[in-house]
């Protein structure tokens, strides 16, 4: 009885170990698998769009569970407002935010500079750069002496260097970069302390900064990224069509297809479709450089080579019209986004062709205007001389007779008889009587 007892115990006791040893090895299994970390990549400008994405994409990582955010930069820069979002979302995170310049040849210029510093981890692949987030005014520029424009650079200059202190990062490196434009690359950035790691890779990213303690608003958090799962969290569709619509060579094709678009509509009452296609073209091209820093000359020298070009159809310059509209096309598109340190340029791929089409209408347009000008009459009593007509009876003493022409008989005169059937030319009209001559092969 006792050694049945004793056998149960330690069947018991087996048993038990083995289901620890199950959990343990569950456990270390789960543990070597790796954290999951979300991930997004955010190229182009920096905009309402790529805002709204950033933050879906973090509160929908801390809702996941995920152990950090990854976000693999590329930008130019943007606008400061929308920069402003994203690092608040930054700095309330409770999960640590990584961000990562990738691949080699990406920037993290002028509103990118500021999203890295605010980051938790900021990291750079080797052949990126960082830095240059001087502001640039809707204007295009920033004159010396401008008070507003040394506000802003003194409001974004303090905001760079308190991030930099939040992150103890370089905080005189952070406001030369606003201040004086400073750019850096990767391992000048990570001489200078504005950087933790430059790696060449997410894999090789993540095994350098394993291990690393860093302080979130929810608290310090180690990172375990040594066997990191990666799981990118996508654009929606309409944010993915936003922030494509906040390209400049695109803002640039939409804004003059609306005012081509208009123009004909004006030109050509009831056509309907050029206007209500210009119409939708002109406000996609206004929303997307309200995401731009644009230059407000260049907008008006483009509304006003449409407003020139547009009336050398009307106005009878010679020319000169069409010529004035050209080169404030031309002028207006190469300082459309003339805005220094934001790295955000109108293409040549795209401004030459559009230049040359412009060029190639214009053109047609001053043709037209010439030969109308330069053409007889075609309409009218005076469009009738010099047309074709044929005898339809015959013009004898007094010389008068019918004559078949336009589809219509007509009153003729002639200085000399001419019979039924035969050619003639009109000389003359008058009243509802014509004057004909025989017309000569």
């Amino acid at each position: 009885m006792i050694m049945h007892v004793s056998d149960t115990f330690y069947r018991r006791l087996f048993c038990s170990a083995l289901l620890f040893q199950f959990f343990f090895f569950s456990v270390a299994t789960a543990d070597a698998a790796g954290k999951r970390v979300s991930s997004i990549a955010l190229k182009g400008s920096v905009n309402p769009a790529s805002a709204q994405y950033f933050s879906r994409a973090l509160d929908k990582a801390r809702t996941d569970g995920s152990h950090a955010f990854l976000v693999e930069l590329d930008t130019p820069g943007g606008l400061v407002s929308s920069l402003r979002e994203m690092v608040q979302d930054v700095m309330a995170s409770e999960i640590p935010v990584i961000v990562y310049v990738s691949p080699s040849g990406s920037q993290a210029a002028s509103a990118g500079a500021l999203l890295m510093l605010s980051a938790h981890v900021a990291a750079m692949s080797p052949g990126t750069e960082i830095g240059a987030a001087h502001p640039v005014g809707m204007g295009g520029g920033d004159k010396e002496g401008d008070v507003m424009s040394k506000k802003a650079a003194s409001d974004l200059a303090a905001f760079a260097r308190s991030l930099a202190e939040e992150r103890g990062r370089n905080a005189r490196w952070a406001e030369d970069a606003v201040r004086e434009s400073r750019a850096s690359s990767a391992q000048e950035a990570l001489a200078a302390g504005v950087i933790e790691v430059v790696a060449d890779d997410t894999k090789a990213l993540f095994r350098a900064i394993d291990g690393k303690l860093v302080k979130t608003a929810g608290g310090e958090v180690r990172l375990q990224t040594s066997r990191a799962i990666i799981e990118k969290i996508e654009p929606a569709f309409q944010e993915k069509a936003l922030m494509m619509l906040a390209d400049p060579n695109l803002a640039y094709i939409f804004f003059l297809a609306g005012l081509a678009g208009i123009y004909f509509e004006l030109s050509n009452p009831g056509a309907i479709f050029p206007g209500v296609a210009g119409a939708i073209s002109l406000i996609l091209g206004l929303y997307a450089m309200q995401m731009l820093p644009v230059n407000i000359t260049g907008i008006i020298l483009l509304v006003l080579a449409a407003i020139f070009i547009g009336l050398e159809l009307f106005v009878t310059s010679g020319g000169i019209f069409a010529i004035a509209g050209l080169i404030a096309l031309f002028a207006g598109s190469l300082m459309l986004f003339s805005t220094p340190g934001t790295g955000i340029e109108l293409s040549l791929l795209v401004f030459l062709p559009v230049f040359l089409v412009f060029v190639s209408a214009v053109a047609g347009i001053i043709w037209v205007v010439a030969r109308s000008a330069v053409r007889r009459q075609v309409s009218g009593i005076e469009g009738m001389i010099g047309e074709t007509g044929t005898v339809f009876r015959d013009i004898t003493p007094p010389f008068t007779g019918k004559v078949f022409f336009h589809g219509e008989l007509w009153d003729a005169v002639a200085d000399t008889p001419i019979p039924s059937g035969t050619d003639v030319l009109v000389k003359e009209v008058d009243g509802l009587q014509v004057h004909v001559t025989i017309k000569q092969d």
